[in-house]
């Protein structure tokens, strides 16, 4: 069983945490300790380790995205002593590595489920969505291919949970043609302008895409209603908050996880 190396601190728990917070989610399945996904084909089970994670049976690209190994923690830890919410957010969070959602088009089908909903409602949605379209493993379920998705119809979305419009938007997407690979090597605002182009993608689909897919540093999803309440009630401001992510430059997206993390925390 391979041994994935992540800096320290690092911890497992923490970091898995929305992966059972919100529900289930059968394409990043917790059971029994473990987490498990669907990548390059085959299931991996992932459970914490000395140093790191067990990937079994191996990691690649896809799992090390999953769990944010790219994240410059130490300088992000760095910054954030000098803020004094963000301070106590990053000491309370010891080892947290913010997941990323590997697979674009899971990313944004994800999107458009939560619009307007509760996290979870989202997830109850997804599962079902999952189990129905995606290929089943000995534990997960690989998320359902753009080709599955755009082979269904308005009908059958409907029916596992999803408002007509959704429905709409879901199958427009899976049938859109993005290359994922050109949007990627995009900067953030061309990133942003070619997502919102989508029938259903607005900005704060596409700010969650460049924060929770991309991993892009200065992503701020100032749209989202949570991270609105975070920052009104961690620092008591009630300006704009977009403008109050240049706080955080040059690390908006580890910022905002980090406070989101932190304001859900007893």
């Amino acid at each position: 069983m391979p041994l994935l190396r992540l800096p320290d601190p690092y911890s497992f728990e923490l970091s898995t945490e929305r992966f059972r917070a919100f529900g289930t989610d059968r394409a990043n399945l917790w059971h029994d300790g473990a987490l498990y996904r669907v990548a390059g084909g085959r299931e991996v089970r992932l459970e914490a380790a000395p140093g790191g994670v067990w990937a079994k049976p191996v990691a690649g690209p896809e799992i090390e995205h999953l769990l944010g190994a790219q994240w410059d923690l130490a300088a992000f830890a760095e910054f954030a002593a000098s803020d004094p919410v963000l301070a106590v957010a990053v000491e309370r969070l010891a080892g947290f590595r913010p997941p990323l959602i590997p697979d674009p088009f899971e990313a944004l089908v994800g999107f458009i489920t939560a619009q307007q909903v509760s996290l979870h409602a989202a997830y109850a949605i997804g599962r079902r969505l999952i189990e129905r379209y995606g290929e089943p493993a000995e534990h997960a379920v690989a998320f359902p291919t753009q080709e599955r998705i755009a082979a269904a119809t308005e009908d059958e979305l409907f029916a596992l949970g999803l408002s007509r419009r959704k429905a709409e938007y879901v199958l427009g997407l899976a049938r859109a043609g993005l290359d994922y690979d050109a949007l990627a090597a995009l900067p953030d605002e061309e990133v942003k302008a070619r997502l919102t182009a989508v029938r259903g993608l607005g900005e704060w689909s596409a700010d969650l895409y460049l924060a929770r897919h991309l991993g892009r540093p200065h992503a701020w999803p100032a749209g989202d209603l949570v991270v609105r309440k975070a920052v009104s009630d961690l620092y008591a401001v009630a300006g704009e908050v977009r403008e109050f992510g240049a706080r955080f430059a040059p690390f908006q997206n580890l910022a905002c996880q980090y406070l989101l993390f932190f304001y859900r925390l007893p």
